[in-house]
Formats: structure tokens, C-alpha cells, sequence
């Protein structure tokens, strides 16, 4: 990206558009939309292929009429469309929307919203069967034409996302047969669930998402709050503040215990203690409704705008039977815990409000990626929290997240709530932040690669979903997840980050198969695909080589005129393209190389450009920089 913004800036537009990149960059409003939409136009129209180079632009005037002709790109759009279709020149709308679903995009992405309107439309206006053409397809995709070429040319945190789901899948049907647990019933709402309710949701940095088994049945967060609710603490008050109230180490006690530390404060925000002193330092002075719908906003941000509910009933039942975290009020309130001015009674009911927030698994699989993207809500793009809030946040949910488990789930996978004192099995199985609820929810958050959202009601000893657990174990021990992981000698492990290792194999082989039956179409696609046009096999062989000794005119013209493949390069004997379609004796072929040769070297090859290349000063390697960041 970087090698094709440099040659943008040879050009006088494009040494404008980079420097003065850093001040539209940051810009809000009209300007910033009005310099994205100069250097999307300036890209469309002056780009230039990794494989080609600048100075052999003439090349591409001389087949201009040709290039036309044969209906080869003009812009990201008709890109984007060749490489969905394959070539072909129509796609139907169904077709669209599998592909997209195959990436890991749903259609009701937000960052979707006006190419799913426009499809809609079509779908609406046609007769029979809504087919896309060019034209239709600019028409739609216009507004996401960069999230979708990211999707299909497999440039997503997780790249064969199908075979990563499927992978999901099993592990999810693998721990339904699970029996043992039982649903909580200290508080009387949560003892109506249905125990074989199971759903698991997850949702990358990238926003491709994934879900199984009852993933769209409402449930409360219960315990699930309280790093959301810290978070924002954290965001909003900072934690020299936070943390002068409630401590930061794991209590080795049961969550709900009356107990403080030594310096007679909670001894973290993930017991109730700690989230009940949380909940006072939130909007301060403010009227319980105000304080509730602020909350609500930001947890709705968090999940992209997808489901949260609030459940009355919940919130009622956890008021009559919450003599327990009564007591805890007392004491905090006996140990001057809570901030000058508090209401410890108010507290107390602004958390049982914030565990009676309902979401599904889908909704609360968004809220767990957007902390694993660093606060950034992948489906809408939105900052939500700042980078200390998630950084504090997930550093508390490893430690402190899974009651008397959390040592344990450290171990293995790491969840998020505390009960009485356990072996360290757990945190140490998963290795991964995660918070449990009594509700049956399992938030788990995988750093930089996606959130995930289980939910069974069966409940172990110390208060986690039994599937939920066995779910998050099961994870760490197939992908690479775990923190400590080591990435280069656990190959046991699977990494869905990575693209399997014969993928350049195939596709070595599908080149030189495609030079050597001269097929335009699949060299085309190919090209489009991002495919490096200039892959050699174990001869050393190029596919310029193959189509040049079979004597596929128009390959050759392909190979040369469009992808600007190097002519020069020697197979294993030493032999060019050139050499191998005269020893076949194809006439036609040989013309057209040795004019592209000749070409090619009165031109600069890519070596003396690079010394030759245009020289830039530090503001405008700067504004470079921030140019590749935004495309």
C-alpha cells in the first residue's frame, strides 16, 4: 500500500492530496468527507498495480482500446465485482449474499446499511430473479466498497472464516451433551430458564460474526456488568479515581462475601462489593432514571446498536431477595467505603438495575469484541471506551472474573467472577479475560481476534455455566488462544488467523494450469484476486513461460500488457518466455515479447526505481503514513 501512495504523490495532484493529508485526516465534517472522497477518486484513476510501474504507464495507453474492450477494470467497484463473479459478467443477488455471508459479514451490518438498501430495492423493482450487473453493483457497494474488498480477498483477522465456524460448531455440539450443573435459583427469576437453553455467539475485530444454538433468547447479564460497568468508570472518572475506592487483587473469597482488604476497600470491582462502590461513583448527583438511561446508552454503543432490554421482573426479585448484598451495603457503608454524598441505598439499587440488563448472546458477543478491539465497536467503528478503561478491564477479568475459578480458567481459558477459594486450574486452562454471571453467561474476550458470548443456565459449584466453561477449555485447547501460547512451537494448535499453508501451492498450480490451456478468464480472475501473477513452480517456471511455449496469443498479451509481468526471468535451464516460444516456434508470440522487451528494458526496472524514486520529507512520509492508515 505504502509502494502505491508513493508513486500517488509523483503525481501534482497527489503530492497535494499527501500533504496536505494530515490536516484533512483529522479534520471532522465536510472537509474529512470531502478529502476521503478526493483520494478514493485519485486512487480509482491514477493506481497503479504492485506488479507494474510507473514509468511502463505508456504501456497501458497503448492497450487502452484493447483493455476496454475486453471489459478489464476501471475502478475498486469493478474490481470488487470481477473477483465475486469470478469473471462473469452478472451474479445474481443470491449469490451476493451467500458470498458475503461466507466472509463472516451479516447483512445486517451497520457498516452495510446502504448497500443492503439498494440490493433491497432491486430485489424489489425486478420481475423474476433480481440479478446484478456492473452497473447495479457500483450503484450498491459504493459506500462500502473498502470493508467489502477487505472481505473477499481475504484480508479479515480470520481469513477462511467457513472452516473456523465449522470448527465452532462441533465444539458447540461436542458440549451440548453436557448434563451435570444446576440452574441458580437464589433468586427466584432466574430458576425459570429451561437448563438445556445453549447458544454460543462470536464476533472478530473485523465484525465477521458467527452464532449457534439458542444465541437470540433474552438473559440477564448479572455479573457480566461489572466489567462494562468498570470500564466506564474508567473511562469517564480515570483510575487514579476509581482506585481509591476499590482495590485491584483477587480476594480469594466468595463473591458475595462480606470481606474487604487490608486497606479497608473491596478488594476488586468484580465481587459485588466492588461493583456496589462502583455504582455509587457513577454520575454523581444525578437522578436514578438519568443514571440508568446513561448506562444503557453506553452498553448499546458497545453492542452496535443490537439488542439490550431491561427485565423488571429480574430487577424486582433481586431487590426482595437481595438481603445478602443489603449487608454488603452496610458494611461498605460502616467502613466509609462509598465517595462523600453517596446514597448507599441508591447504590444499591442502580446494581441491581445494572444485573438485570438483558442481552442475547449475538448482542453480547459484539460487547465483548469491541474489547477486544480496544474499545472500538468493530460493526459501527465507534470509540467506546479509551485504551487505559480496556486495558484495566480485561487485566481485572483475567485475575478476578470467574468467582473461585479464575485461577483455574487463567490456567485454561480465564473467565471473570470470584466464589470461594479453588485450585488455580482454570485461569490457567484458558489463559483468556472472561467474566461469568449466575445467569448462565460466559463473557470471553480473545485480545486483538474476537469477543465470544456463551450462555447455558446450569451452574457448577462456584457459580459458572458448566457448558460455558467446557466451551471456553475446548477453545484454548484447538486454536492458539491462550496468552502464553507459544506461537511457533505449539504446532498441535490451530491459528485461524493464519491462511493454510498449501494455499500457494494451489495456487501456484491453478496459475499454471489457467497459462497453460490460455485461459483469459481464470488469469483474469486470478489477477484480481490479488494473486501474485509472477509465482514460479519448482522449475522455476512462470506462467508467462508455460503460455508463451503453448503459443496462447492472447495469455501472452494478458500476462504483458496487463499484469506487467517481468519477461526476464530464467527458468531451472536458463530459458526466458522468449526463448521457449521460439524453440516451439510460435511466430505470433515471439513478436509480441520481443516488443514487450524491448519495452520493458528502455524502460527502469523496479530495482534502479526504487534508488531513483521521489523523495519525500519527514511531513510527508508523516501525512504517507497516515494516507496508508486510512485506505
Amino acid at each position: 500500500m505504502m509502494h502505491c501512495l508513493k508513486h500517488l504523490g509523483k503525481s501534482s495532484a497527489g503530492k497535494l492530496l499527501v500533504r496536505q493529508a494530515g490536516k484533512w485526516m483529522t479534520a471532522g465534517g465536510s472537509g474529512g468527507r470531502l478529502f476521503q472522497r478526493q483520494l478514493i477518486q485519485l486512487l480509482r484513476t491514477s493506481a497503479v498495480s504492485p506488479m507494474q510501474h510507473p514509468y511502463h504507464q505508456h504501456v497501458v495507453q497503448d492497450n487502452d482500446i484493447e483493455v476496454e474492450r475486453k471489459g478489464t477494470l476501471t475502478g475498486l467497484e469493478d474490481l470488487l465485482f470481477y473477483t465475486i463473479t469470478q469473471g462473469e459478467e452478472k451474479i445474481s443477488v443470491a449469490r451476493f449474499i451467500s458470498a458475503l455471508k461466507s466472509t463472516g459479514l451479516l447483512t445486517s451490518d451497520p457498516r452495510l446499511k446502504d448497500c443492503m438498501h439498494q440490493l433491497h430495492q432491486a430485489v424489489y423493482e425486478s420481475a423474476g430473479t433480481a440479478v446484478m450487473d456492473q452497473e447495479l453493483f457500483r450503484k450498491c457497494v459504493g459506500s462500502s466498497i473498502v470493508l467489502l474488498t477487505q472481505a473477499f480477498q481475504k484480508r479479515f483477522i480470520i481469513p477462511d472464516f467457513m472452516t473456523f465456524a465449522s470448527s465452532i460448531d462441533q465444539l458447540y455440539y461436542d458440549t451440548q451433551t453436557l448434563q451435570e450443573g444446576k440452574v441458580s435459583d437464589y433468586i427466584p427469576q432466574l430458576a425459570k430458564f429451561n437448563p438445556d437453553l445453549w447458544g454460543v455467539s462470536l464476533c472478530t475485530v473485523d465484525g465477521q460474526r458467527h452464532s449457534v444454538g439458542d444465541t437470540q433468547v433474552p438473559f440477564c447479564l448479572q455479573s457480566c456488568v461489572k466489567p462494562l460497568e468498570y470500564a466506564l468508570a474508567i473511562n469517564e472518572l480515570g483510575s487514579e479515581h476509581v482506585h481509591k475506592y476499590v482495590g485491584k487483587e483477587p480476594s480469594g473469597l466468595k463473591f458475595n462475601k462480606l470481606s474487604l482488604n487490608e486497606d479497608d476497600k473491596p478488594h476488586n470491582p468484580m465481587v459485588n462489593a466492588g461493583a456496589i462502590v462502583i455504582s455509587s461513583l457513577l454520575k454523581p448527583g444525578s437522578k436514578k432514571a438519568e443514571k440508568f438511561d446513561y448506562i444503557m446508552e453506553y452498553v448499546k454503543r458497545m453492542a452496535g446498536g443490537e439488542y439490550v432490554g431491561f427485565s423488571n421482573a429480574m430487577f424486582q426479585s433481586e431487590k426482595e431477595t437481595g438481603n445478602r448484598n443489603f449487608a454488603i451495603g452496610y458494611y461498605l457503608k460502616e467502613k466509609k467505603c462509598f465517595p462523600g454524598g453517596a446514597d448507599m441505598i441508591a447504590a444499591l439499587d442502580f446494581y441491581f438495575q445494572l444485573c438485570s440488563i438483558e442481552v442475547t448472546c449475538e448482542s453480547g458477543s459484539v460487547m465483548a469484541a469491541t474489547l477486544a478491539n480496544g474499545g472500538i465497536c468493530p460493526i459501527t467503528g465507534e470509540r467506546v471506551l479509551s485504551a487505559e478503561a480496556v486495558r484495566n478491564t480485561l487485566s481485572l477479568m483475567h485475575s478476578c472474573g470467574m468467582y473461585d475459578f479464575s485461577g483455574q480458567f487463567a490456567f485454561h481459558i480465564l473467565l471473570g467472577q470470584q466464589s470461594a477459594p479453588a485450585p488455580c486450574l482454570q485461569v490457567f486452562e484458558v489463559g483468556l479475560p472472561a467474566k461469568s454471571g449466575v445467569s448462565g453467561a460466559v463473557l470471553l474476550v480473545v485480545p486483538n481476534i474476537m469477543g465470544v458470548m456463551c450462555w447455558s443456565p446450569p451452574l457448577d459449584r462456584v457459580g459458572n455455566s458448566v457448558r460455558g466453561i467446557h466451551f471456553c477449555q475446548e477453545l484454548v485447547s484447538v486454536f492458539n488462544f491462550h496468552n502464553y501460547d507459544n506461537l511457533r512451537h505449539f504446532a498441535k494448535k490451530l491459528d485461524p488467523r493464519r491462511q493454510a499453508g498449501h494455499e500457494r501451492n494451489k495456487a501456484v498450480i491453478e496459475l499454471m494450469f489457467a497459462a497453460y490451456s490460455g485461459d483469459v478468464s481464470a488469469l483474469r480472475r486470478f489477477a484480481l484476486s490479488a494473486v501474485d501473477m509472477e509465482l514460479r513452480d519448482y522449475d522455476f517456471r512462470s506462467a508467462l513461460h508455460v503460455t508463451a511455449a503453448e503459443g496462447h496469443l492472447e495469455a501472452v498479451k494478458f500476462l504483458t500488457g496487463t499484469c506487467r509481468v517481468n519477461p526476464h526471468v530464467k527458468d531451472r535451464w536458463g530459458n526466458t518466455p522468449l526463448d521457449d516460444a521460439m524453440q516451439f516456434g510460435h511466430e505470433n508470440v515471439i513478436e509480441v515479447l520481443k516488443e514487450y522487451q524491448r519495452i520493458y528494458s528502455h524502460t527502469l526496472m523496479p530495482q534502479e526505481i526504487s534508488s531513483q524514486a521521489h523523495t519525500l520529507d519527514a511531513e510527508d512520509l508523516r501525512n504517507m503514513e497516515t494516507l496508508e492508515g486510512f485506505v
